[in-house]
């Protein structure tokens, strides 16, 4: 009588599973020693040494190094102006029907595909993005669901799991269940408390120092994706959602904070967490060539026992600040841990002049201490408790500065950085007072900076060249940083107000730029060890920067030495378009485009990093190239186009005149090639909100993104929408370049944010205006969103005007000229 395995053997013509062998990895890199199996995984692991970018975008400028990130950025970036979405190739095999077994079968022994591994390893250069990962750790999920269910009937048509390159990536002869299984999520919301007022979908969890109890970010899936899965397949990955609602899918709890944390990590699957090693790119996060570090995110500074919340309390009681402004009251010291929390995770890594390793709250200066809490209590949604911080910090300011001793020269670097804290508060306070105070005090605090900085090169010249010490070098690069944010707060508000720079490029010629962050939170043990970092770092002189930029050569420097250039090269281009030979300097303003070129090409040679920095969403680097790009944006559309009118009218914080202003600025905007280019900077800046979703981006830029941005943003909305305006109402024929620019623009936003009975001008002016008042840190935002916002009233009020001329049932001679589809077609009637 034969067994019963032999007749289900006989009955049953699947052929059963062998356990592959580990192959041979017998293709060894030339630059390492890593070892492949095949070839390709060689070649693409090979391309992190010598940065070949051989997958072009037809598109635009983009180059990748492997076919399916190509392909992705293809899916992703130009998905709605022709891009074709990334369909994984379904395979199907034949469907067999297996008799049920007599008996239970073996328990399956679960083994690890290292070919799979091997794959991912080899594909991601080092290191495993979070998209990758997260499709590992589901098949491992369904490999093991599989075998601990026993599940006796196979899927008839079960799909090959998505490869980035088309290949099978996972084993297909495990049964996979059907259904949305669950994800693992990554912790990053983690910062700052949610305000109890005003509670949003976004908001920032409440706990600031812990990362292993930190609340998971939840992720959502856009139920109108292009390419919708069966229901045998994964939820798509990654995808935007552009609603910004919280909502988690029932299907993807139960894995919740099944991963180690070992700290916060970033909002975007480009960017690494701490337990992966670097150092890396601080543009993209990608991994850069170099001994292997392990990442790490600066400690934030905190009160530690209850004797040193005493001393810093009995300190300020002596100050008597009580007097001075009324209604001050120092906090306890839960909520002065959560101001240090905010202010250091939130707004330091934008202007990191403060030494995180040797901060200690209670040997600071109560009037630096007081600055810092001020803002650290506005990014908690505290305002008055930070008006009053600031108010005590200002008092304490003035105080020292009335001071018959004071001398420019002798001045504390605490007094500057305190100063400077101050006016940032004030000036994008949104209160005329405030920036009235802040211009008060502006040319006193260039003054500071000069003498400080003639003290520092008398430091540097009695050293004859030798290498200070740790404790010398971070005093200096201390002094150095504030400098440098010195002179980019006053960029910015040259940027924002048209206010004359206080501080000249001149001052700095030859000052060496800042370092990179990783070797200011270097934690030194010895100062053999510290000379050989200083040693091997790069540091250049602010001078040989310029020089490079202008001669059209690429210069290698950190990403806060970046943030200076951009600053520099902003404040030459508004120099150049305010002298009376502007017209007529065509060399000059030649040579502005050629620095702005090389400035942007010189993003690839940035300073590698081991610093991680939570905020960095949506961009997926350090914020300060974040920042950077934004003012970079700006400078391109100011060679173009001068907005003066605007950036007056807002010094007197008036929502009515900065609305007129901005209408009235509808000559300043032409219609040309140039103009063009200038648009697509404008497209830049929108792209990167619709991308993220405006309802998401609205309720997180107040804290995740610097004032920067909105501050950056204004003037490239205001030409979007005054460009979109002439396009609509022009008599003259828009070309074709017009044409496919302003189907870029339209294709941006989904049907269901867009009036129909508003035109496309209308829509980018009122959707900016809400996206900048949905939450309010800094009160300037709150002032620019309700321009935005009566100023789309206005442009509303003259097509109504328009459309009382013209017939309403025609379309406008811009789009009916050029044939276009009917989707173009713009009627007037409203």
């Amino acid at each position: 009588m034969p067994d019963a395995a032999a007749t289900a053997g006989a009955s049953q013509p699947t052929p059963s599973r062998k356990t592959p062998g580990v192959p041979e990895k017998k293709y060894k890199c030339q630059f390492c020693n890593r070892a492949f199996s095949r070839s390709e995984h060689r070649s693409r692991h090979e391309r992190s040494h010598t940065k070949e970018r051989p997958f072009k975008c037809g598109k635009c400028r983009s180059t990748f190094v492997r076919r399916d990130l190509l392909l992705r950025h293809d899916r992703t970036v130009h998905a709605k102006d022709g891009g074709v979405p990334l369909v994984s190739e379904v395979k199907r095999r034949p469907a067999t029907k297996p008799a049920a077994p007599k008996t239970a079968p073996p328990k399956r022994n679960m083994e690890l595909d290292t070919a799979t591994l091997e794959q991912i390893e080899a594909s991601s250069d080092g290191m495993v993005d979070l998209e990758t990962a997260a499709m590992l750790m589901t098949d491992f999920h369904h490999k093991a669901t599989a075998a601990m269910a026993a599940q006796e009937n196979e899927l008839d048509e079960a799909p090959v799991p998505y490869s980035p390159d088309h290949t099978t990536m996972f084993d297909t002869s495990v049964p996979y269940l059907s259904g949305a299984l669950p994800m693992p999520q990554m912790p990053w919301d983690t910062f700052m408390s949610q305000p109890v007022n005003q509670p949003k979908a976004h908001s920032i969890s409440s706990n600031v120092s812990s990362s292993q109890d930190s609340h998971v970010s939840q992720l959502s899936f856009n139920s109108g994706n292009t390419v919708q899965p069966n229901q045998h397949q994964l939820p798509p990955l990654m995808e935007r959602y552009p609603s910004g609602g919280d909502g988690l899918a029932p299907g993807l709890q139960s894995l919740t904070g099944s991963m180690p944390l070992s700290g916060p990590g970033t909002p975007n699957g480009l960017s690494p967490w701490p337990f992966m090693t670097g150092p890396v790119s601080p543009v993209d996060y990608r991994r850069s060539p170099g001994p292997s570090q392990t990442l790490t995110s600066p400690k934030v500074p905190q009160i530690q026992s209850d004797d040193e919340y005493n001393h810093i309390h009995e300190q300020i009681s002596k100050l008597e600040i009580e007097r001075s402004a009324s209604g001050f009251q120092f906090q306890s010291r839960a909520d002065i841990n959560t101001y240090l929390a905010a202010y250091f995770n939130l707004f330091h890594h934008h202007m990191p002049f403060l030494h995180l390793e040797s901060f200690r709250p209670s040997e600071t200066p109560a009037v630096l201490l007081l600055a810092v809490l001020s803002i650290g209590a506005l990014y908690t949604f505290n305002q008055d408790q930070a008006f009053r911080l600031h108010i005590g910090s200002k008092v304490l300011v003035n105080e020292f500065l009335q001071n018959k001793e004071f001398d420019s020269r002798k001045c504390p670097l605490w007094i500057m950085q305190s100063t400077l804290l101050n006016m940032a508060f004030a000036s994008w306070s949104g209160d005329g007072k405030g920036l009235e105070f802040a211009c008060s005090i502006k040319s006193l605090l260039a003054q500071m900076v000069a003498g400080n900085l003639y003290e520092l090169k008398l430091r540097t010249d009695a050293r004859e060249g030798a290498l200070p010490t740790y404790e010398a070098w971070v005093e200096d690069e201390g002094c150095r940083r504030t400098y440098y944010a010195v002179y980019i707060f006053f960029g910015m508000m040259t940027l924002t107000y048209n206010h004359t720079p206080a501080i000249s490029f001149n001052e700095f010629e030859s000052l060496d730029l800042p370092s990179s962050e990783s070797l200011w939170n270097l934690q030194v043990s010895d100062e053999d060890s510290w000379r050989e970092s200083l040693t091997s770092s790069t540091i250049i002189t602010v001078r040989e920067a310029h020089d490079s930029l202008f001669q059209g050569d690429k210069a290698r420097y950190s990403a806060f030495s970046t943030r200076v250039m951009i600053n520099a090269l902003f404040l030459e281009v508004w120099y150049h378009k305010r002298s009376f030979d502007a017209l007529q300097d065509v060399v000059t303003e030649y040579k502005l485009r050629l620095a702005l070129e090389t400035w942007e090409d010189s993003l690839v040679l940035c300073e590698p990093e081991t610093i991680v920095v939570a905020l960095t969403a949506p961009h997926k680097g350090h914020p300060l190239i974040f920042n950077a790009m934004a003012v970079y944006r700006n400078t391109r559309a100011r060679l173009e186009v001068d907005l003066k009118p605007v950036q007056e009218a807002l010094r007197y914080h008036g929502p009515y005149e900065v609305a007129a202003a901005m209408t009235h600025a509808r000559d300043r905007v032409k219609r040309s090639q140039e103009m063009i280019k200038v648009v697509q900077q404008c497209f830049n800046c929108i792209e990167i909100v619709a991308l993220q979703g405006i309802k998401s981006v609205g309720k997180t830029c107040a804290t995740n993104w610097s004032i920067e941005h909105p501050l950056c943003g204004m003037d490239l909305m205001v030409i979007l929408s005054l460009w979109l305006y002439r396009l609509e109402h022009d008599e003259d024929p828009a070309t074709d370049e017009e044409l496919a620019m302003y189907n870029k623009i339209r294709n941006l936003f989904d049907d269901d944010s867009i009036d129909s009975n508003l035109k496309l001008s209308t829509t980018v002016a009122r959707l900016w205006g809400n996206m900048l008042d949905d939450v309010v840190v800094w009160g300037i935002s709150k002032l620019m969103g309700d321009s935005f916002k009566i100023y789309s009233e206005a442009l509303v009020g003259h097509e109504d005007e328009m459309g009382q001329r013209t017939s309403p049932s025609t379309s406008t001679p811009t789009m009916s000229s050029q044939g276009v589809v009917e989707s173009l077609e713009i009627e007037t009637t409203f």
